[in-house]
């Protein structure tokens, strides 16, 4: 396992300094508009990358309709998962031609998500030295809100949804030799908020998903960060479950971070910080084999002129240390 990214890069300048902090690989989309990307757009995206000494191990699927439909106006919910609607026919065309050309232009992998009513958080509060960090208090969240774009949808209707998504996606990543590498939905609440039972967002949801359509190709970007914060004792759980999904092979990616506090009451930390302990997660990625990257995510604010950048900065470093200690 080695340190990746999947921070935005801005300019080529960018992409020398990953160079030289040493993380060799990404995860990035190419600049150009979805609807554009094609098998010439996506090898010269993948050879822009290898100019600078790194490596394109994966790239993000486009999963929204803003993605796939410039006039679009952007959703929370992901097209393929709003049922039978003539859009997600075009939708799920679109995603498997570019799964295809990846395959074709040596791209290995791509993520997406399993999202279904947004990534929500309430407000952010003060990390240490006076960082920005993102948090979630049931307590202070509208537990009366609304349904959203896809409405009230059942648990067993995001089944037939996501089901259906896989059987056509999966045979085709089978084919390209391509990895899917799915996110899930970011954070857990209680069933029937929002008109929505959150399937992805329990470790039983994540279970079931990965061993529906059975596949070498078929599996997780694991945010060890979400997967904390869908558990009540992360400090405790989170081992186990690093251990269940990646003995079976289904981690092909992680988001490496860590928070306090757990299921409904959480702020995301720096990863040295937090309840989970990191060293020990990473042994078990190590005792599982995992071989992919390990990359920061929801990497606190802090002050200064290039507040991100620094953050990340720190964050790459730590997991360095990690995997060298692990090794």
């Amino acid at each position: 396992m080695y340190v990746g990214t999947q921070y935005n890069l801005r300019s080529d300048d960018d992409y020398r300094v990953l160079a030289q902090l040493g993380v060799n690989n990404v995860s990035q989309m190419p600049d150009s508009h979805p609807s554009e990307w094609n098998r010439e757009a996506l090898a010269a995206h993948k050879e822009k990358i290898e100019s600078f000494g790194l490596t394109l191990d994966l790239m993000r699927l486009p999963v929204d309709h803003a993605y796939i439909d410039a006039n679009a106006v952007p959703s929370e919910t992901v097209t393929y998962l709003l049922g039978d609607i003539p859009e997600r026919e075009r939708h799920l065309d679109h995603l498997c031609q570019i799964i295809r050309d990846c395959g074709e232009v040596g791209i290995p992998g791509v993520l997406y998500n399993i999202n279904i009513i947004g990534v929500f958080r309430t407000e952010s509060v003060q990390g240490r030295g006076g960082s920005i960090n993102s948090s979630f208090n049931w307590e202070k969240a509208d537990q009366d809100a609304p349904p959203g774009t896809a409405g009230t949808v059942s648990a067993e209707e995001q089944w037939e949804r996501i089901e259906y998504f896989l059987d056509r996606v999966v045979p085709v990543a089978e084919e390209a030799k391509v990895r899917l590498a799915c996110h899930p939905q970011d954070t857990y609440a209680p069933p029937g908020w929002r008109g929505v039972t959150t399937e992805m967002a329990t470790v039983e949801g994540m279970k079931r998903f990965v061993q529906y359509h059975e596949s070498p190709y078929h599996g997780l970007n694991f945010c060890q960060g979400t997967v904390s914060e869908m558990l009540e004792r992360p400090g405790e759980e989170i081992y186990d479950v690093i251990r269940w999904f990646g003995e079976r092979n289904k981690i092909f990616n992680v988001h490496f971070r860590n928070i306090k506090g757990g299921r409904l009451n959480f702020v995301e930390v720096f990863p040295d910080e937090g309840d989970v302990d990191m060293l020990k997660a990473a042994r078990v990625y190590k005792e599982v084999g995992y071989p992919y990257m390990l990359m920061p995510d929801h990497v606190p604010q802090i002050s200064g002129e290039n507040p991100s950048s620094v953050g990340f900065a720190f964050a790459y470093g730590y997991i360095q240390a990690l995997i060298q200690a692990v090794n």
